[in-house]
């Protein structure tokens, strides 16, 4: 499970390593171009029930921490989609299909896998 720390927020957001590394990918690359977005992600079943949408700003510190010491091996198909819908006026929208098929689709994730407390 990677981790999100992004600016002062009370909780770092909890991701699959396999997905944050594609999301890695998008993000640093807007950011990087000086465009700013957003991500909405639903809770995990630890919290409430709902989604949260965070605004990612060049400005905001942003720290990427994952569990697994190696690399996954990236779907560039998941990354252009992921890329697609960070130039929408929605923003990414993290869903389960995305977490699919960033492990490799042989498994489906725990419920509430994408953000954690």
């Amino acid at each position: 499970m990677g981790i999100i720390y992004y600016g002062g927020a009370e909780s770092p957001i909890h991701i699959e390593d396999g997905v944050l590394a594609h999301l890695k990918i998008v993000i640093t690359t807007k950011l990087r171009r000086n465009e700013s977005f957003t991500l909405s992600f639903q809770h995990g079943a630890e919290e409430p029930t709902g989604r949260t949408t965070i605004w990612l700003h060049p400005a905001i510190p942003l720290r990427f921490v994952f569990e697994e010491p190696e690399a996954p091996e990236l779907d560039p198909q998941l990354i252009r989609d992921l890329a697609d819908s960070a130039h929408t006026s929605g923003g990414i929208a993290l869903k389960r299909e995305h977490i699919l098929r960033a492990s490799g689709g042989t498994h489906t994730p725990p419920e509430g896998t994408t953000r954690g407390g």
